[in-house]
């Protein structure tokens, strides 16, 4: 059996609330840190361990157990803790750094020491915001490496009482659905023959361009 990943995120404004609150809805072990101790308390009951310490200290991390995770998302609003934060991680081995970018200049500061992949947000939301307004229907687009992108989408109305090996996405798109969101149950690798219901969410991966054809097509299903 494939070994479950650790999340580690620094600093829980809205972007990295985000991350960590979807990451932990996911069934994924998620590891939070931010400095408002008003935030740390009202994400208490929602992330399953969160503190409230500086990020950019090395033993505040060390206590925390950072260097195990898997990947570690850096989204503090301060440059210098975010460089600092990133720059620890690196040195702890951590294996992947996703870091979001004040600036252009900040995020080829974070590439010079070792971040992963930079989210520049207003460049990020303007990409979702785009897609949703092809497909009305798309809920989510993060556009990944090695030309992949993942998106989640509600099920068309037609596609509704039937099951994905009747549906033929994979053969029919060239996409693979990943997992189905079902009330506060996410199915991964879901059975062929589950049948579709009306306000189930599926989560989609597949080349970019694979994508693009898709959510323009599923969209009119």
């Amino acid at each position: 059996m494939n070994k479950k990943l650790i999340f580690f995120v620094a600093g829980l404004g809205r972007f990295g609330e985000s991350v960590a609150t979807t990451l932990e809805n996911m069934g994924y072990e998620v590891m939070a840190m931010d400095l408002d101790e008003d935030v740390v308390q009202n994400l208490s009951s929602t992330l399953g361990y969160v503190v409230c310490a500086d990020a950019s200290e090395e033993k505040n991390l060390q206590a925390i157990g950072a260097g195990n995770a898997d990947v570690a998302v850096v989204a503090l609003g301060d440059m210098s803790a975010s460089l600092l934060s990133t720059l620890i991680l690196k040195e702890m081995g951590v294996k992947k750094i996703v870091v979001k970018a004040l600036s252009k200049m900040h995020g080829k500061m974070l590439t010079k020491i070792g971040a992963d992949k930079i989210i520049y947000s207003e460049h990020e939301m303007g990409i979702r915001v785009a897609h949703n307004l092809v497909n009305p229907g798309l809920v989510d687009y993060i556009e990944m490496d090695n030309d992949l992108s993942v998106f989640s989408i509600r099920v068309p109305s037609g596609w509704v009482g039937k099951d994905l090996k009747h549906l033929n996405v994979r053969n029919k798109y060239n996409i693979t659905v990943v997992a189905i969101r079902r009330g506060e149950k996410t199915m991964v690798n879901p059975n062929p023959e589950l049948k579709l219901q009306v306000d189930d969410m599926m989560i989609i991966l597949g080349d970019n361009e694979s994508v693009k054809k898709a959510t323009e097509t599923i969209g009119n299903s």
